[in-house]
């Protein structure tokens, strides 16, 4: 008789390896459903938009429509579960009570944004958690008190200049339309390398940094696409993806551009040193107080902490300003009688703009209200996002458990129609000061709260005053009808397909 097939030699290990395999694969099959349905439990008191089995809510914020979202705010009080496939949970949430609860806490960031951010920011302010971040924010700090903010006025303000030289070339004495959002993301770019690096780079008017500046969007587009993928939350399928490898080449191209900014400075500052030249330059950039916070704790900061946070500041900052400020100007150009309040203003104020002060930045309240209510219709960072440490209560008595992803949509809470009466509406008398004193403090979050709010933010004010200030000074703006502004909420706010205004020299 012949022995059958699992009596040879080669089919044994072959039979029992299959078998180990389809054990493993039934045990991960089982957990996860385990997972789903303890996910289920948990989510129980709060009703969610309908979901598909597999996909989830993957198809209803992925398309990017904050309509949408919007809807799903008026429709679902507080908060609403969003499903990422069939075992994945982003908790939104929207309400001030629920934000203040969420915010008072030190729970760590998502482990998915952020550890999908990593290799474009490094581990910075943005991503890092614990002692560590405790100690970056206390030696970073001091590169944004009001001494060093007051000499960036200046710099801020040549750069805006700057770009509307281009402006009035461009338009000459016609009304001309124009696609601003790249000039003005040039001009942010400017402004930070300024600021951050001391690099004159004639970036306006030069096309040398075109290649940084695609870098930057296209791999926070990436980003923001593997988030809402969830089979690319896995590394080794998303590193062997299209998407993967046109990531590594974006990020090396804003790694070598940084990288070789602090190796210049550095021998720059070696050479002052050994051969006693030093040049006293007229302000102290970001890269001056980090470099001095690198001599100072040696072993506590690294050379990779030192370009981590070069890269969090350069990329996170230019995004989130160049947004801001394109932002403001399309909304005064939609509300052309707020527009012409602010430039009386800053008229009264500036005279014929020919210099700008940071005394003179402080008078300008109608237009810091026109700011805000900007920056509430469309705050440049539309969500954050932490992962439970334990378990939370909201004020109403429901809970969640601790491992939950929660995201603050920024977006949702400025669009809350039990917030905001008329959340459509441009009003910048929403933050008069008597406004603003009857209102929740945690209805209005552009930069976050709690401990882990943006270091930068009065950085960012300033130069939002800054830029509009000079804009209107030199410019009448109107909006194109034909091409409307369409949001694109990536891992920051960005226009779909530019923002295209009328701009007008005035007299």
């Amino acid at each position: 008789m012949e022995p059958s097939w699992l009596e040879t030699r080669w089919a044994r290990p072959l039979y029992l390896a299959f078998v180990f395999c389809l054990a493993l694969g039934l045990l991960q099959a089982i957990k996860l459903y385990l997972r789903r349905q303890r996910l289920l439990r948990d989510l129980c008191p709060f009703p969610a938009p309908p979901t598909h089995w597999f996909y989830g809510h993957q198809k209803l914020l992925q398309d990017g429509e904050m309509e949408k979202l919007e809807e799903l705010v008026g429709k679902y009080p507080c908060a609403f579960p969003c499903w990422v496939g069939p075992f994945q949970v982003f908790f939104y949430i929207y309400d001030p009570d629920y934000a203040k609860a969420f915010l008072s806490r030190t729970d760590p960031k998502s482990k998915y944004l952020y550890k999908f951010l990593i290799p474009c920011l490094g581990k910075g302010l943005v991503s890092l958690e614990g002692p560590k971040w405790f100690q970056h924010r206390h030696l970073l700090t001091p590169g944004f008190n009001f001494n060093i903010l007051k000499s960036y006025v200046e710099v801020m303000a040549h750069s805006v200049n700057t770009m509307l030289g281009k402006w009035e070339k461009i338009c000459g004495p016609q009304d001309t339309i124009v696609e601003v959002f790249e000039h003005i993301t040039l001009m942010t770019l400017d402004i930070l390398m300024k600021c951050v690096l001391s690099q004159e780079t004639n970036c306006q008017t030069s096309s040398t940094h075109d290649l940084y500046v695609k870098a930057t969007f296209e791999a926070s587009k990436i980003i923001f696409h593997r988030l809402y993928n969830f089979l690319h939350h896995l590394d080794i399928i998303f590193k062997f993806s299209p998407q993967g490898h046109r990531l590594q080449e974006m990020v090396k191209i804003l790694h070598q551009y940084t990288e070789k900014i602090i190796q210049d400075r550095k021998k720059l500052l070696k050479n002052e040193k050994k051969y006693g030249n030093t040049q006293k330059r007229k302000y102290q950039d970001f890269l001056d107080i980090i470099l001095s916070a690198q001599a100072e704790n040696d072993n506590n900061f690294s050379d990779t902490d030192l370009q981590s946070e070069v890269n969090t500041f350069m990329l996170a900052g230019q995004d989130t300003m160049a947004g801001g400020i394109s932002w403001l100007l399309y909304h005064l150009a939609l509300n052309p009688e707020h527009q012409e309040r602010c430039r009386e203003e800053i008229r009264g104020i500036l005279g014929d703009g020919s210099s700008i002060t940071w005394d003179q930045l402080g008078e300008m309240s109608y237009t810091t209200m026109c700011i805000k209510e900007s920056l509430r219709l469309a705050p440049p960072v539309p969500s954050i996002s932490r992962e439970l440490s334990k378990p939370i209560t909201f004020p109403d008595g429901r809970s969640l458990p601790a491992g939950i992803t929660v995201v603050l949509s920024i977006w949702g809470l400025h669009h809350n129609p039990a917030i905001w009466e008329n959340p459509k509406v441009f009003d910048p008398s929403r933050f008069s000061q008597e406004n603003s004193d009857q209102r929740h403090p945690h209805s209005f979050l552009p930069f976050s709260a709690g401990p882990r709010n943006c270091i930068g933010q009065q950085f960012a004010m300033i130069e939002l005053k800054v830029a509009i200030a000079l804009i209107l000074l030199r410019f009448k703006v109107s909006p194109d009808p034909t091409r409307p502004l369409v949001f694109l909420p990536q891992i920051v706010l960005k226009p779909k397909n530019g923002v295209y205004l009328h701009l007008k020299k005035l007299p």
